[in-house]
């Protein structure tokens, strides 16, 4: 049975995150707000975390997750940026985008391409998650709560609780945050590719 936390969606109660991020310093699998959709995480050394992900989602071992980052710095530890690259981001997080880019020796090989050794990377521009991963201190291996046999995805945290009670740890509610995903922009080959477009303006890139 997963731990359900309620807490407010813009100014969330520094004990409830404290659990949380407790929890997942002891490899839990949670649900969690972001600015776009709720998502799925687990802390980055986990690798069973990333594999009880997978089995939620019914994914398999090509599906790449995102490492969602309280900010730049942490950013830039993961990928390689070249100036252009690093100007433009800069100016879009945190907001509703995953970035593409070449991974640093930091991430684990098994978490990034296997052949362009690449990696998805966002700053979500969210309270709660970023009270999450500031506590945290490390990102978090993510990916969007999209779940099989649901035609949209669940916009709220009770409704996750519902459903996904029997496979994940922790529930962390803060409310209606919508049902789109981010934005997606490759920049492995040295310019901005928009290979999905979401809650992030694409028009920017």
């Amino acid at each position: 049975m997963a731990r359900y936390f309620d807490v407010h969606p813009t100014d969330p109660q520094p004990r409830s995150i404290a659990q949380v991020v407790a929890m997942l310093r002891d490899d839990a699998v949670i649900a969690y707000p972001t600015d776009s959709m709720y998502a799925l995480g687990t802390r980055l050394g986990n690798h069973d975390g990333a594999e009880r992900i997978r089995r939620i989602r019914n994914l398999d071992d090509r599906h790449h997750f995102t490492l969602v980052c309280c900010d730049f710095a942490q950013l830039g530890q993961l990928v390689h940026l070249d100036n252009s690259a690093f100007r433009a981001i800069k100016s879009a997080t945190p907001g509703p985008y995953t970035f593409i880019l070449p991974a640093t020796p930091e991430v684990p090989r098994r978490l990034a391409h296997p052949k362009k050794r690449s990696v998805g990377v966002r700053i979500p521009d969210d309270p709660v998650a970023l009270a999450i991963l500031r506590e945290l201190g490390e990102p978090l291996v993510s990916s969007s709560l999209l779940v099989p046999g649901h035609d949209w995805p669940m916009s709220e945290g009770w409704q996750i609780k519902e459903e996904l009670d029997d496979v994940l740890d922790a529930v962390v509610d803060a409310g209606d945050r919508g049902s789109e995903p981010t934005t997606v922009v490759d920049w492995t080959d040295g310019a901005p590719e928009v290979v999905r477009e979401g809650a992030g303006d694409p028009l920017r890139f």
